[in-house]
């Protein structure tokens, strides 16, 4: 739930960029920036695709838009060859400089460490399942019984067992469980790692939310250079169908509007706290399958005082 509140804070973020800044193109960026999310929530949530595809996938959606609304926003004509021409040209001519790039490399260290979470909750689930149910031998069921059950022959039925008979049978139940105590400790210590790389240089957030930044300078970039990219688009593409004159400069976004310092402040809960508490809360568990059965053997199951209990075979 964390993850998808911050994706959606960052998607948000990130079209309210075009919808401020280069309204010209907004309404026809909102898929190209809707699939960039779902991809990356797709590669968090473990699907076999990597950062860098999400990321140039997008770019090459974003290029027609961004020549033929802000580079040459006379263009009347924007057929799918046309449109698929300049998909294919993005690649060779590199319209948006090193920020693409740079965005791979961003977010895929810090993605990389939210997936392996994410993978890493997803085991934790399954085990917990499936030792949720733990399938009790006839020899440990005979023993259960035998302890809650032989002093009601006596006629003492309010008789409890002892402390000590209580973990002898316990643990006997349980061996099979107190075996994932080695594994479940490496778990928790790979959870720990797992956070601590996502609070550091791996920060989510940061990541994230640095997106909308990444895009506008790509814009930017490619803008600064629009009349060498479009020499070079005329070249492999042709010459696409102008309208006469050049739309106003008020369709036109002033790079000034677009340059101007986002101040950014999170509006819910930091993911950090929530990490924090998680993996806190993660920790207190480290020894669960190695101390179950002294926590089966306690409270009102067993007699903790120096009272009359049942050893199995007497009252003592």
């Amino acid at each position: 739930e964390a993850f998808e509140s911050l994706l959606r804070f960052a998607e948000n973020r990130t079209s309210s960029l075009f919808e401020t800044a280069y309204r010209p193109m907004a309404k026809e960026a909102a898929e190209p920036v809707k699939e960039l999310f779902t991809d990356i929530s797709l590669y968090i949530l473990g699907a076999e695709t990597t950062v860098e595809s999400a990321v140039l996938r997008f770019f090459d959606s974003l290029f027609p838009l961004v020549y033929s609304r802000l580079i040459n926003p006379g263009i009347t004509d924007l057929s799918e060859d046309y449109t698929e021409c300049l998909r294919l040209t993005r690649q060779d001519i590199n319209p948006f400089g090193r920020y693409s790039k740079n965005m791979v490399t961003e977010l895929s260290k810090s993605l990389w460490a939210s997936r392996m979470l994410s993978q890493a909750l997803s085991l934790g689930i399954e085990v917990i399942n499936t030792t949720e149910h733990a399938a009790l031998t006839k020899e440990c069921s005979k023993a259960l019984v035998k302890m809650q059950y032989c002093p009601h022959c006596q006629g003492l039925t309010l008789i409890r067992p002892c402390v000590g008979y209580c973990l002898n049978v316990m643990r006997g139940c349980l061996a099979s469980v107190s075996e994932l105590d080695a594994q479940w400790r490496e778990y928790i210590s790979t959870l720990e790692y797992l956070t601590n790389e996502m609070a550091a240089s791996h920060d989510l957030e940061t990541a994230l939310t640095g997106i909308r930044n990444s895009i506008n300078e790509a814009i930017l970039h490619a803008q600064l250079n629009g009349p060498q990219l479009s020499a070079t688009v005329d070249k492999v593409c042709g010459q696409p169908k102008q309208q006469e004159g050049r739309l106003s400069s008020d369709n036109i976004v002033p790079v000034k509007e677009a340059t101007e310092t986002q101040t950014f402040v999170m509006a819910h809960t930091s993911l950090n706290n929530k990490r924090r508490e998680f993996i806190n809360y993660m920790k207190r568990s480290r020894t669960f399958h190695a101390s179950i059965a002294e926590r089966l053997c306690d409270g009102d199951l067993v007699m903790r005082d120096s009272s009359t209990c049942w050893n199995g075979e007497d009252v003592v």
